[in-house]
């Protein structure tokens, strides 16, 4: 199978060889480590000038697609993306939606608890004796007093990405690390100073126990609950500080 590549129009030429390179990834035309042709052979190629390859280039790594290496056995590759490093941009760009406004909180959280109650549910019938100890192991530590605030923040997102994973769905779980990595940081900032330790570790001692027992039904309550807490958290939080 060969790589083909087509001559590009005036309008946005750097745009269209990224799009062009990124879609040869996508199809599997170029793949994870092949390195791509040097500048000058994408320019004779495209028929384009350097520095439009090297602008489209600079597309193409701004999305991780792409890494440069110096060296003698330097040049320009393909990188490999596992789910971690797609939730992470997928997470990102949630992110900046939210903090400008484009998607509300309320709708991700609203999202995030049709999505782990399925989690919950699947885990229940799924998890293993590992998935139970690293939900036990993120419990122990947001139980201990000495656990600073932005550990417990770390770990509150760590026990529930080990939901998603006991799910033993690995679509469902690249959906929630998304949605976890979107929405749990920006909840921890808001709620942080208003919430208590002892209220978050009970609901996660409840989540725990019901997914151990097997005990679906319980698993949802315990979570609905602690969604409604933290949203009622941000609640508080936003008049306090409209107060101000």
């Amino acid at each position: 199978m060969s790589l083909e590549l087509a001559p590009v129009n005036k309008s946005s030429l750097s745009k269209q060889v990224a799009d062009q390179l990124q879609e040869a990834i996508l199809e599997g035309f170029l793949k994870a480590d092949d390195r791509l042709p040097t500048e000058d052979e994408l320019a004779k190629r495209f028929q384009v000038s350097r520095p439009t390859i090297r602008e489209a280039l600079k597309r193409l790594a701004a999305k991780n697609l792409i890494r440069s290496r110096r060296g003698p056995t330097g040049g320009t590759f393909v990188n490999h993306l596992g789910a971690d490093e797609l939730s992470d941009q997928l997470a990102t760009a949630a992110t900046l939606f939210v903090s400008m406004n484009d998607i509300s909180v309320d709708e991700i959280s609203s999202t995030r608890l049709q999505l782990e109650s399925l989690c919950c549910n699947l885990a229940c019938d799924h998890r293993s004796e590992d998935d139970l100890n690293k939900l036990r192991e993120e419990l122990k530590i947001q139980l201990d007093e000495s656990t600073s605030a932005e550990e417990f923040c770390a770990s509150d997102v760590r026990f529930h990405r080990a939901i998603a994973d006991a799910s033993n769905n690995k679509m469902l779980s690249f959906v929630m690390y998304t949605l976890i990595e979107a929405l749990q940081p920006v909840a921890n900032m808001i709620t942080y100073r208003f919430r208590q330790r002892d209220i978050i570790t009970e609901q996660h001692r409840q989540l725990l126990n019901a997914i151990e027992r097997q005990d679906s039904i319980s698993a949802r309550e315990t979570l609905c609950e602690q969604v409604d807490y933290l949203n009622q958290l941000q609640k508080e939080a936003q008049a306090n500080h409209q107060r101000r």
